[in-house]
């Protein structure tokens, strides 16, 4: 009985030291600069900076020569702490938020369908494409609010609605939306068009009264030649646009609105 003992026990031993070998020779150096910069990043997952994660941004700065300002939620804090890690001079970091391009809400549109399927946009795009009249606008489930990280939208009337004070502009409510009614633009612009129809302009009026009709007032109106008409809706580059409202007022349906009329402090009890 004894030798079986010895023997296993021995084949234990050996196995235990080859075991501690490999792992001495096979081990990976510690990679102390993209620890480092992994440590100042937040977390968040969202791909904003145009990389999978936060791991492999952080592998793109340390050794790509990715830039140091790419991290949209971290901000400028964030930008500051991976250059210094970095030991290069900070770059500026321009804020974003996110702007949904609806502004069918339950005042201004109705159902065409009481739809009893799961609750969630995408669940009700696949079936015969909402329950809206305008096949377009806002599913209104909220996978754009469960996706926000940062209890920065909400289901207003039957829409949803940004924070612009607490959305960072990382775009994860823009990934998960059907209808891809979410964009992401720069906090300095204040001015967005609430449609995304493509319909005829006799068509969305007929399901819409804040819909895009496609008239061209507001692209005769932008001196800046910020706004074009196509595919019967509206949009603004937000590099030319100057937030001169022009726009706005220009507008006869309402579907051009400004960041003070859409982008309030969400309720509480939304």
């Amino acid at each position: 009985m004894l030798l079986p003992v010895v023997i296993v026990g021995g084949i234990g031993l050996v196995c235990s030291v080859i075991l501690v070998i490999a792992a001495k020779v096979m081990a990976m150096p510690a990679d102390e600069l993209f620890d480092a910069i992994r440590a100042e990043l937040p977390g968040a997952n969202c791909g904003a900076c145009g990389y999978a994660g936060c791991d492999d941004y952080a592998k793109a700065v340390a050794h790509s020569g990715a830039k140091t300002n790419l991290c949209i939620p971290g901000g400028a804090g964030t930008a500051a702490a991976v250059s210094a890690a970095m030991g290069v001079v900070a770059e500026e970091v321009k804020p974003q938020y996110a702007v949904v391009h609806c502004s069918g809400n339950c005042n201004v549109t109705e159902d065409s369908m009481d739809y009893q399927g799961k609750q969630t946009c995408a669940a009700s795009k696949m079936f015969y494409n909402g329950k809206g009249s305008c096949q377009f606008g806002c599913l209104g489930f909220g996978d754009c609010m469960n996706a926000c990280q940062y209890g920065a939208i909400a289901i207003v009337n039957g829409i949803a609605v940004v924070d612009k004070s607490v959305c960072v502009g990382c775009g994860m409510c823009s990934k998960v939306c059907p209808n891809h009614l979410i964009s992401v633009i720069p906090a300095t612009n204040t001015i967005y068009v609430g449609c995304s129809s493509k319909d005829k302009g006799a068509v969305t009026r007929k399901v819409c009264k804040n819909g895009c009709i496609g008239c061209k007032k507001c692209e005769k109106a932008c001196e800046q030649g910020a706004i074009t008409v196509t595919d019967n809706v509206a949009s603004i580059d937000p590099e030319k646009c100057i937030n001169c409202g022009k726009c706005v007022t220009g507008c006869p349906t309402g579907a051009i609105v400004t960041c003070e009329s859409r982008c309030e402090s969400i309720p509480v009890s939304a």
